[in-house]
């Protein structure tokens, strides 16, 4: 079963998580052979899910967290529910379309992989797919992207992040894997916008835990010395992403 690791801080993952691109899901739809039912698995506050309604007849949202699906957007497509991704309850070879935003490194791949079995059709598709650590062409901004991550927050990282950090490269993915797209996610930030981004991780909250303090309060002090002006800057998230047929 998936760690439940954002419930907390549900309404700030909502408000201030980064936005896929079209083009991800024009891909996974261009390979897709029916356009009926997808599942969005781990769905968080239903960002991907609201996507595929653009092109599905119905979408499945589930997550294990029902203060991230409190914040979710309703739509007349989506049934959102509580479920665990190894025991979703949806009907068995329903599904055309099978997606994990951001969120395949915290599951048992193996005990997912028989439920992604079960409810897909015989010609079904799997899309997980995640992002790295922002980037920003300043080289002042990065640096301290780069130490908050790994010398600050670093120690209070779960262990499953190690996959991020690989882009998905070392997770079992027992499926008939396709070739997927460079693909990046590119966001014009204000201040108040990257610290509520830091916020959403839950190395911060784990170091909150474990120190009583936010160190992310520290950032905002030291931040414009070198980010003096009002204006929002352009950062982007390299996307990575894997892509197979289920059966």
């Amino acid at each position: 079963m998936a760690k439940d690791l954002f419930s907390q801080q549900a309404a700030t993952y909502a408000r201030y998580r980064p936005v896929y691109p079209r083009a991800l899901y024009d891909h996974l739809v261009s390979l897709v052979a029916q356009h009926n039912t997808a599942w969005d698995c781990a769905t968080g506050n239903g960002q991907a899910a609201l996507e595929l309604t653009r092109y599905f007849d119905k979408v499945f949202a589930t997550d294990i967290s029902e203060k991230q699906l409190e914040q979710a957007t309703p739509h007349e497509k989506i049934t959102y529910f509580v479920a665990p991704a190894d025991a979703s309850g949806i009907p068995a070879n329903s599904i055309d379309l099978i997606t994990v935003a951001q969120a395949y490194h915290w599951f048992d791949f193996e005990a997912f992989s028989r439920e992604a079995k079960r409810v897909a059709k015989p010609d079904a598709l799997i899309a997980i797919w995640g992002y790295s650590l922002i980037q920003s062409e300043y080289t002042n901004l990065n640096t301290l992207i780069h130490d908050f991550y790994r010398g600050k927050t670093g120690p209070y990282w779960d262990a499953e992040r190690k996959y991020v950090d690989e882009a998905y490269t070392t997770v079992a993915f027992p499926y008939q894997e396709l070739t997927a797209p460079a693909l990046r996610i590119e966001v014009q930030w204000t201040k108040e916008d990257l610290m509520g981004y830091f916020n959403t991780w839950s190395s911060v909250q784990h170091f909150i835990k474990a120190n009583g303090y936010n160190p992310v309060d520290e950032l905002v002090n030291t931040l414009p010395a070198i980010w003096p002006e009002v204006e929002a800057r352009a950062f982007y998230f390299p996307l990575f992403m894997r892509v197979g047929k289920v059966h």
